[in-house]
């Protein structure tokens, strides 16, 4: 009798294979990739939250509020803002684009500065400027050739996965704040 279900399964499986829907499209290009990466971490929710959804609706006051860590089993950033985090990110995707314009991006040597030049009166223009630039980032790679993204494509990953990095420590001090709706994508 276990031979009957056997033989059944083998005479289906050729169905099952030729239901399985195709992909749609072309298949994916180096900057295709990077093109997805980057509006993943900036403005378009697929696998996870990205950076414009993790700030929206943030006052200056919530931008401005910092989690005391008290302990191994606090996981937020100690000594960081949302708005912190976000100037980081602004400061290190602006220094990241003008390499890439090949322009001379000033750098500092003290990380600590980028975090610690917010000013929370300045929460609009900053989240602002962080969506600007993004944006500025994804219309390099839109109308780059092949032989230039090859030549950026590290860069425009490590900004990718900088980015989303940051944006999980955002949604972890939105959480502590109780400033975070989870119907945003992370409960």
């Amino acid at each position: 009798m276990p031979i009957k279900p056997i033989l059944l399964s083998l005479l289906f499986c050729p169905l099952v294979f030729a239901q399985t829907p195709k992909p749609a499209g072309p298949p994916p290009t180096l900057k295709s990739v990077l093109l997805a990466q980057l509006r993943s971490t900036h403005n378009k929710a697929e696998w996870f939250v990205p950076v414009n959804t993790a700030v929206a609706g943030l006052t200056p006051e919530q931008a401005r509020w910092i989690p005391k860590s008290e302990g191994p089993k606090n996981p937020a950033p100690e000594d960081h803002s949302v708005g912190m985090l976000a100037y980081h990110l602004l400061y290190w995707n602006n220094a990241a684009l003008a390499q890439l314009k090949g322009e001379k991006a000033s750098t500092t040597s003290d990380n600590t500065e980028t975090f610690n030049k917010f000013d929370a009166t300045n929460w609009p223009d900053t989240i602002k400027k962080l969506d600007e630039n993004l944006t500025a980032i994804e219309q390099l790679v839109e109308s780059a050739d092949d032989a230039k993204i090859a030549a950026i494509a590290n860069t425009i990953a490590h900004i990718s996965a900088h980015n989303a990095y940051h944006t999980g420590q955002i949604i972890i001090i939105r959480k502590l704040q109780g400033s975070w709706d989870p119907k945003k994508g992370v409960s």
